[in-house]
This record gives structure tokens, C-alpha cells and sequence, in this order.
């Protein structure tokens, strides 16, 4: 899974695909959400290893908390597919810091009252 922001700057993908001698190619976003796909035409990418290194800026920007499925595409045939979400979370496993559902929902006093006023 790829785990993407909702910046509007140019976000790095770093792939193992089916082709490497390619440098363009069509990339599709489909929203589980919402079912909205989008297409984006990628060129200049590069081979770095065995990943395919390349930037994409997102329009319209994606949305918090959404999954969507990539595909990527050379004329009709599909070299890659995979899935990716959408967060402004700091996420970095080497630091534990892991993707938190409920951050910034609940705010509390840290009094620990548990008293409900029923009327």
C-alpha cells in the first residue's frame, strides 16, 4: 500500500512494475469513496534499481482518510496496480509512529471525570 498526502506539490512513487524500458505511461485513481476515476498522463519516469521512480501533483487534491486503487497503463495493458491511502499523519514504523484512526477527535482535560449530569 502507498501512502500519500493531501499536498498539492508533487509526491514521489517508487515501483517494481511488469515493464521497466518505459519512461511514460497512464496512471489511474479511482476513489472507493466516491467511485471517481481519474487519469493522469506520467512522463519522465526513471529506473532507479528496481523501482521506477516517478512525481505526480494531484488534481483535484485527493482526500483525507480515503483509499483509492492505482493502475498503471501502457496503451490498454496493465503494468501495475496497487492500492493507496490518503493521510496527513506522520506515519514512520522505524519511530513507531503508526497511523492513529481517532487522532484529534477526542480532546480532554486529563481530569479523568467520568461524571454524566442527567436531567
Amino acid at each position: 500500500m502507498i501512502v500519500l498526502t493531501t499536498s498539492a506539490i508533487a509526491q514521489t512513487f517508487k515501483v517494481i512494475p511488469r515493464d521497466y524500458s518505459l519512461t511514460a505511461f497512464t496512471m489511474s485513481i479511482r476513489d472507493d469513496s466516491t467511485n471517481v476515476t481519474v487519469t493522469y498522463n506520467i512522463t519522465g519516469a526513471s529506473v532507479s534499481g528496481n523501482y521506477v521512480t516517478y512525481q505526480n501533483i494531484f488534481s483535484p487534491i485527493l482526500v483525507e482518510n480515503h483509499f483509492y486503487d492505482m493502475t498503471l497503463y501502457v496503451g490498454t495493458n496493465i503494468i501495475f496496480k496497487d492500492r493507496i491511502f490518503c493521510t496527513d499523519q506522520t506515519i514512520n514504523q522505524v519511530n513507531n509512529d503508526y497511523y492513529k484512526l481517532n487522532k484529534g477527535q477526542f480532546t480532554t482535560d486529563d481530569s479523568f471525570n467520568n461524571e454524566y449530569i442527567v436531567t
